[in-house]
């Protein structure tokens, strides 16, 4: 069973918060099953947007939530524009934003699945 959306990203912040990072919930979607988009600033002015990786990357269904990497080291204006076209696909999504310098072991995010 996954966790609720709600609880995820209510840890996530926390956990941010705790390695004395940055956070916030930029739009509050769905409290039990609501997409999850994080946008990650950095210190430079970039910024790195991560979205719920599709199931075509899994054989099995997902042990939790995973993410892909969307736009990396892009500008905010892209990550802006990247956010609104999932918000009209999908009213209910969740959008956090976090500052940390490196995202650790904060959430799992999946590579390509190989072919």
């Amino acid at each position: 069973m996954r966790l609720k959306s709600e609880i995820f990203v209510s840890a996530l912040v926390r956990r941010v918060f705790g390695l004395g990072g940055y956070a916030a919930v930029l739009r509050k979607g769905a409290g039990e099953a609501g997409a999850i988009f994080i946008r990650q600033r950095s210190r430079f002015g970039t910024e790195t947007f991560y979205a719920p990786a599709p199931q075509s990357f899994f054989d099995d269904p997902a042990p939790g939530r995973l993410f892909e990497i969307r736009l990396e080291e892009a500008d905010a204006d892209a990550v802006d524009q990247a956010i609104a076209r999932e918000i009209r696909f999908d009213p209910d999504c969740w959008v956090v934003e976090i500052e940390v310098d490196a995202r650790g072991d904060l959430f799992d995010v999946v590579t390509e699945k190989p072919n």
